[in-house]
This record gives structure tokens, C-alpha cells and sequence, in this order.
């Protein structure tokens, strides 16, 4: 056996070893806002719930490890201290995944990563209308754990208000494990589904994904594809550009697959998501429009 005083590893070294160990970790989807009302959503796996009466959740936005600065969702509880914990099921883990890259302040993770804005009824942060659960909450406090790169913050949430969407509830009114198909973090690329066990998404944190804002709004509002088959397109580094496309275009080969019904060229898409050709299927999505 392997044995290391923490003191001795440098504190990257460490903190992939924590998070490795310490797994799987619910994740906080956090909406957040600022002074000047602009929303924040990030995703936080230093997360759980601590007690019922109050009902207290605590999750942890940790100081950045590579060059010690703080996150947004930090700076705007300290400010403005209201925060809403959504729920990450199965089903948004890809657009949660791409809430996660690290945009610039003015930027709106829920339109980067497709998810939609709903109103609160206690607090001034949205909710994600696509998580099945969301929970409205004041932050009562902040406990900083230190001040180096690495060390956590401690948002101490009181629960004001729940929303549970009803097909995950049973005859009894109460939440169907199964029906809620949660996700939960674990090291390196990894994730947990409760279902399925370990699936791994790509750290989407060494560039800017294009977002899925920036995808048209005929495969915005596709009826084929999922959130998680746009999450994977928002998280490309790099739109192709109209050079790209004509070239595509050119192929004889690739006419068949564009030049078909919308709902085909869709499903088509979806294949090319589910085999890891999301580039390729951006292309085709693209195609599409341009010779409609």
C-alpha cells in the first residue's frame, strides 16, 4: 500500500486523488445572480444535504486550483445571497457538463448550454425548467476553508421552497429513485448514472465550447435531437466555417444524407452524436440548412 502525508503532494496531485476517493458526489447545478441581475449557472460536486429541520443543503464553490481565483457563483452569493440547487438527471448531464466551461462573466450559461430560464416564486435566481427537481434557498453563510488555491467556500443553504415535476413521483407522492435517473460525479472524466454506473464526458475546460446558442433554431428546437445530442454539439470548439460547409456540400457522397426530409437528416445527426462524430454531424446538420 501506497501512503502519503497530504502536506508532501503537490495540491493538483491532491486534489485528484480526493476527488477519485471521494465518489460518486451529488452535483449542485447552482443558479446564481449578480447585483445588476444577470444570471449564473454552474455545476458544484462538493455538494450534499446536512438536514431536515431546517432543511439545509451546503455546497462548495472551491477556490481555483491552477491560479487561486474564485468563481462567479462565489462572488455573486457573497453579494446577493439567494442561490437555487437544481437537480443534474441523465438527461441534461451533457448540457450541465457545458455550463461547466469557464465563460466570461457576461456570458449566460443557461443560453450557452441551452437549458431555459424559469422564474422563481421566493428568490431572484431562475430555476432550470429542465431539472426535475429545483430548490429554492437563502444562504444563511459562508465559511471560507482557506485561501490558496483549492480551498472550499462553504455556501450554507436554507430550502425556502421545492418544485418536483410530477413523473418522477409515485401514486404515493413520493420521488421514484428510478424515474429520476440522477447523476452524480466521480474523478477525472467521470461520471456516475444510478442506472448504468460509470459513463465518462470529456472535461469540457481546455477551450470555449461554441454553445448550443449559436446552433439554428430548426436544431434548437429539434424534436429529434436530445439535450444531451445538443450539449455535445454546444461543446465543440469551433463552428465550422462557410469554406467547410460548401466542401461538405461539394461531396457527392454526403448529398444523400442532407438532401433528405428534415426529421431524416435529424435522426441521421443523432447516429453520428451517438458514434463520437458530433463534428460530423454538426456538418450535416449545417448542410441542411444551407440548401433548404
Amino acid at each position: 500500500m501506497i501512503s502519503y502525508d497530504p502536506k508532501d503532494l503537490l495540491t493538483p496531485d491532491l486534489h485528484n486523488y480526493l476527488l477519485s476517493a471521494v465518489a460518486p458526489r451529488p452535483i449542485a447545478f447552482a443558479s446564481t445572480i449578480d447585483e445588476d441581475g444577470n444570471p449564473n449557472l454552474s455545476p458544484f460536486s462538493f455538494f450534499n444535504v446536512f438536514s431536515a429541520n431546517p432543511p439545509i443543503l451546503i455546497f462548495s464553490p472551491a477556490r481555483r486550483v491552477r491560479n487561486n481565483t474564485t468563481k462567479h457563483t462565489l462572488e455573486n452569493v457573497e453579494l446577493v445571497k439567494e442561490v437555487v440547487i437544481n437537480v443534474v438527471n441523465y438527461d441534461i448531464v451533457q448540457q450541465m457538463s457545458l455550463s461547466s466551461t469557464e465563460y466570461p462573466e457576461s456570458v449566460n450559461e443557461f443560453k450557452k448550454a441551452g437549458l431555459t430560464m424559469l422564474k422563481s416564486d421566493k428568490v431572484q435566481p431562475f430555476r432550470v425548467a429542465e431539472s426535475p427537481i429545483q430548490l429554492e434557498c437563502k444562504v444563511n453563510e459562508i465559511i471560507k476553508l482557506g485561501t490558496e488555491g483549492g480551498a472550499g467556500n462553504l455556501v450554507i443553504c436554507e430550502v425556502v421552497k421545492l418544485h418536483m415535476k410530477d413523473e418522477i413521483l409515485d401514486e404515493n407522492g413520493k420521488i421514484n429513485q428510478v424515474a429520476l435517473d440522477l447523476v452524480a460525479r466521480a474523478g477525472g472524466s467521470y461520471y456516475s448514472r444510478a442506472k448504468d454506473g460509470f459513463f465518462e464526458i470529456p472535461k469540457p475546460l481546455s477551450t470555449l465550447g461554441i454553445g448550443v446558442d449559436k446552433l439554428p433554431d430548426s436544431v434548437r428546437k429539434s424534436s429529434i435531437l436530445s439535450g444531451n445530442d445538443l450539449g455535445i454539439l454546444g461543446n465543440l470548439a469551433a463552428f465550422p466555417n462557410e469554406m467547410e460547409i460548401a466542401a461538405f456540400i461539394a461531396i457527392t457522397d454526403n448529398k444523400s444524407d442532407y438532401s433528405q426530409e428534415e426529421k431524416i437528416v435529424h435522426q441521421r445527426a443523432k447516429r453520428l452524436i451517438e458514434t463520437g462524430n458530433a463534428e460530423q454531424a454538426l456538418l450535416l446538420l449545417l448542410a441542411k440548412e444551407r440548401t433548404k
